[in-house]
């Protein structure tokens, strides 16, 4: 089970941290991603921190605004944003999967678990 936290309203340029915590599931063996999803849009990949954390990738529409980070030993995963615009308006789901390699990562179908979302406003 996934559990996110920490969406909120920010004004654009703004800073906000989500965060998801797992349970019933082995963390560190687990790639942890971050996707998030408009009003009528399709989901969409953010970002993904491999099972040790060394290895992150990110969407080129938030590279260098977003960083994703994970904390094994207390089953968190972390997207802290910076530099929100407006486009970032989404909701914000965290996904677990043990098969991801490069060419899939940034496919929602191969994340097993996700978790409820959690709203990110950015206003103008």
């Amino acid at each position: 089970q996934l559990q996110a936290s920490g969406g909120g309203l920010v004004q654009d340029g703004g800073s906000l941290r989500v965060s998801c915590v797992a349970s019933g599931l082995t963390f560190s063996s687990y790639a942890m991603a971050w996707f998030r999803q408009a009003p009528g849009k399709e989901r969409e990949f953010v970002a993904v921190s491999r099972r040790s954390g060394d290895n992150t990738f990110y969407a080129d529409s938030v590279k260098g605004r977003f960083t994703i980070s994970r904390d094994n030993a207390k089953r968190t995963v972390s997207l802290q944003m910076n530099g929100l615009k407006p486009e970032d308006t989404a909701v914000y789901y965290c996904a677990a999967s043990r098969t991801i390699i490069s060419s899939t990562m940034r496919n929602p179908d191969a994340y097993h678990y996700w978790g409820q979302g959690t709203l990110v406003t950015v206003s103008s």
